[in-house]
């Protein structure tokens, strides 16, 4: 089709296909989410708070003092709070970090708490005292990071 000023037109008939890819957008938006920006931190945020926990189980195979277990933990829990603090601070990164960091901050104070009421009914005082010191560094953690978020 021709204008008055001569400027050639095309116009799309009915039957012509127009593509559109909204999926593409979404694919990428997820992808970005998915990329961990701090590994590492990621890693040892999980780690110190894993291995405390192993060896809180195992601290009666590993040592027969229970001074030694008590500082250990009390060093990897330590351990946890600076490396994410330190290496993080407030930039938690992206949708999978951001996950994995609130997954572990929430879930390790509840398995404390199980180990508080076991130690609890068994009646073993000593460990008592060692799970509700480390149930209060957990939970102050997170208390920290749950009023930071705000």
């Amino acid at each position: 089709m021709m204008t008055p000023m001569g400027i050639t037109v095309t116009m799309a008939d009915d039957t012509e296909d127009v593509q559109l890819d909204f999926a593409a957008d979404e694919q990428e938006s997820a992808r970005r989410s998915a990329v961990i920006r701090h590994p590492l931190v990621s890693f040892f945020h999980l780690f110190f708070r894993v291995v405390t926990i192993v060896v809180y189980l195992l601290c009666d195979w590993i040592s027969e003092s229970f001074s030694s277990c008590f500082v250990l933990i009390l060093t990897l829990l330590s351990f946890d709070f600076w490396s994410v603090k330190a290496s993080l601070g407030k930039d938690i990164g992206t949708e999978a970090e951001a996950r994995i960091f609130w997954l572990g901050l929430i879930i390790c104070p509840l398995i404390w708490t199980l180990f508080f009421f076991i130690s609890l009914f068994s009646l073993k005082i000593k460990w008592l005292s060692l799970v509700v010191v480390s149930i209060s560094l957990q939970v102050a953690n997170l208390y920290g990071y749950q009023a930071a978020k705000q």
